[in-house]
């Protein structure tokens, strides 16, 4: 497949009058044509706090769905409040898509922050402990503990916590402590006996332990009191002589939004390191405490930290709801959700070399975490590094995880003398230390490791094996959606092309010398690639379905992806649904572009999947006047419709081109729109509205979840006929 080529969308004479007309005129930056990507992405994690509240949920998948909605939230002041502040500092104000100030969005983030962090308290506290109560796990306080209970957490304090603490006091001789990023602290308010002035201390609630200490003794019954209080309840022990007149749990979120810049670094590697040393010293965005503060000692914390009244947000209920995390991997099944294993497509179930034979046979894309990634993309690589008859082997990586079994696959392959390049993205967020660590493991195995284009970050998912073969070499290739990490594959939906088709492997290959070699090629006749040919390739296609709808073919467009913040796509998708183009997205977090707006984008439908699985394939369709929808124009890959990723990011995105796989992703879209339990529809100003659902809807990760197992027992029962 070429580039399509399509003519572009006449310009409709100013002089008309129609509201189509004018918002097709209008500037980028209007109000009018799209909402706040921050207030986008703050409605995205108030819909997975949506999925904590749903009583329909194993409590302990609530549990887990809070303390995701938590991190989130910390997430993202890190990186978007810290952002915006830094351009306030700087006097820098540059309008959003939106058409607002940093300062404004900051106040607007705050307006809707308060009543997100209540809702978080209110349902933990009025909800979610009471529902936990009733299944025998009990979150206490001190005071509910009996005397027995006291006195065994009173041991266990002196033995595994007195030691580990570290109280820090201010005074002449000692300077305000420095309090590391989303560290829990206790501060308190001292009084010395023969000094009239107060005085501060702060203790730090060591991670390193347990953050809630179990106190039960009989089977069946789960107590548990937390860290944080045990420690409060004994910090006279910390300050002995001293008067402890007030304690005040709070927490201190860093800015993890970097301002150096890396292009000209001689060294990025060096750079990254040094950035990373910086971030833990980075100012600070946001300071946390509980109900009922020390207005004293507030006051003394806001001086020392430079905050303002704007940066204090009091929670009713956890300052870390992250550390719900082991009560919610408490060993009940009965209140989690049903195990699932994926399934093994019979391409893959032979051992050894035989899953190339299954490449060159037929196109495979896999559906994970419904089908097995490591009985498939995993299997690959491993079988490829220990194949005598692979000569090379060169991966894109980005985040991969601990452990990893595909590090282990390209050591083993350098090892066996195989050429091995293995592009690490040094700039993966708050994956850069794991990253470094294994550039340089890799390296030291003699892999051939690079960082990729300068000054962009490699976001591609790619593999590509050469092999060795009766009839020459033969390439093969993976392009993904999804990084190459075992853990997530269980818990991320993701699609992966495996192929051996030389008009895809033949791309590949150049984009590899594009990455380690500095090509600059820029006509890949099948891949779109970030920032060659992807954005132009895209927008060609959204006024190519416009033409086919002007002229009366059949024109549709299905999207499927995480995030959308493109003013050029968002324009030229506003264009084609007023010519008539039927237009409509998946998009799982936020989404800049305004949907259903009479006049504007009436054709246009966004719907936000939230649930079991957390949403990150991405499927591309452009029917392309098609009579048959599968004859339409299919992709998968690594970018959303986002700016960086079309324009700052080094992406890639391949076409399907095997019918049966078309009808697979074609079934895909379709499960996805249709979608009603777990969905939820984007309203014009940027709101969603909770999709009403049968009450015998299964969800449509219950669904996949048995469509794999139906089509594998298909496919093994005829298999088995026709031998």
């Amino acid at each position: 497949m070429n580039t399509p080529k399509a003519t572009s969308p006449k310009r409709t004479s100013k002089k008309k009058t129609t509201r189509k007309v004018k918002v097709v005129e209008h500037p980028l930056s209007s109000e009018s044509l799209f909402s706040s990507r921050e207030i986008g992405w703050l409605n995205f994690n108030r819909r997975v706090l949506a999925e904590a509240e749903d009583s329909h949920n194993p409590l302990l998948e609530r549990v887990k769905f809070l303390s995701i909605s938590g991190s989130n939230l910390d997430e993202f002041f890190m990186k978007r409040v810290g952002g915006l502040k830094r351009h306030v500092a700087y006097g820098v104000s540059p309008k959003s898509a939106d058409g607002k100030t940093p300062l404004a969005q900051m106040q607007e983030i705050r307006q809707f922050v308060l009543p997100m962090i209540q809702d978080q308290g209110n349902f933990f506290t009025k909800t979610l402990k009471p529902a936990l109560a009733k299944e025998g796990i009990h979150l206490l306080s001190w005071k509910d503990l009996s005397e027995k209970e006291k006195d065994f957490v009173k041991k266990y304090y002196n033995k595994n916590v007195f030691p580990v603490l570290t109280p820090l006091s201010v005074d002449p001789g000692h300077p305000f402590p420095f309090i590391s990023n989303l560290s829990v602290s206790l501060g308190v308010t001292l009084k010395h006996p023969s000094i009239e002035d107060k005085l501060f201390a702060r203790v730090k609630v060591p991670k390193v332990l347990p953050q809630w200490i179990r106190v039960d003794a009989d089977a069946g019954v789960n107590r548990f009191v937390s860290l944080l209080e045990v420690i409060k309840e004994n910090l006279a022990d910390l300050f002995p002589s001293m008067q402890v007149l007030d304690a005040m749990a709070f927490r201190l979120t860093r800015n993890a939004d970097s301002d150096q810049d890396q292009e000209d670094a001689e060294d990025l590697l060096e750079a990254i390191e040094e950035e990373l040393r910086q971030r833990r010293f980075a100012e600070v965005v946001r300071l946390e405490h509980g109900p009922k503060p020390d207005p004293w000692m507030l006051k003394f914390l806001m001086e020392e930290l430079e905050l303002t009244e704007d940066d204090i947000y009091e929670v009713p209920a956890e300052l870390d709801y992250a550390d719900l995390a082991m009560i919610a991997d408490l060993n009940l099944p009965k209140l989690k959700f049903e195990p699932y294993t994926p399934v093994v497509t019979p391409a893959f179930a032979e051992e050894g070399v035989g899953i190339f034979n299954a490449i060159k046979a037929n196109d495979q894309l896999v559906h994970n975490p419904f089908e097995s990634f490591s009985a498939s993309v995993e299997k690959f690589i491993r079988v490829a590094s220990e194949d005598p008859k692979v000569l090379a082997i060169k991966m894109t990586l980005y985040r991969t995880g601990d452990n990893s079994p595909f590090i282990r696959a390209l050591i083993r392959a350098a090892e066996q003398g195989k050429q091995v390049v293995c592009l690490v993205e040094l700039k993966a967020r708050f994956d850069e230390e794991r990253n470094i660590y294994w550039a340089n493991e890799l390296e030291n195995a003699g892999v051939h490791v690079v960082y990729g284009v300068v000054g962009l970050k490699t976001h591609a998912k790619t593999a590509l094996v050469v092999r060795q073969e009766q009839e020459g070499l033969r390439c093969y290739a993976h392009i993904g959606t999804g990084n190459y990490n075992v853990s997530t594959s269980r818990f991320y939906t993701d699609l992966g092309l495996l192929t051996a088709r030389e008009e895809i492997t033949s791309d590949i290959v150049e984009f590899f010398h594009y990455l380690t070699g500095r090509s600059l090629k820029n006509n890949y006749h099948h891949l779109l690639i970030a920032p060659v040919n992807m954005f132009s390739t895209f927008k060609t296609m959204i006024e190519r379905e416009a033409e086919h709808a002007k002229a009366g073919r059949p024109a549709h467009i299905v999207a499927k992806f995480n995030n959308f913040e493109e003013n050029d796509i968002a324009v030229a998708l506003y264009a084609a649904s007023q010519k008539g183009v039927d237009i409509e997205m998946v998009v799982r977090g936020f989404c800049c572009l305004r949907p259903g707006v009479p006049g504007m984008s009436e054709r246009i439908k966004v719907t936000s999947v939230i649930g079991r699985f957390l949403e990150h394939s991405r499927i591309f369709y452009f029917r392309n006047g098609a009579q048959d929808p599968v004859d339409g124009e299919f992709f998968i890959g690594s970018a959303d419709w986002m700016y960086r990723n079309l324009h700052a990011r080094v992406e890639a995105i391949v076409p399907i081109l095997d019918r049966s796989l078309k009808e697979k992703c074609w079934e895909i879209l379709q499960f996805y729109t249709k979608e009603t339990k777990q969905a939820w529809a984007m309203n014009g100003d940027g709101t969603y509205t909770k999709k009403s659902a049968k009450a015998d809807d299964p969800g449509i990760h219950q669904t996949l979840m048995q469509l794999a197992k139906t089509r594998i027992k298909l496919l093994e029962e005829t298999n088995s006929h026709s031998e």
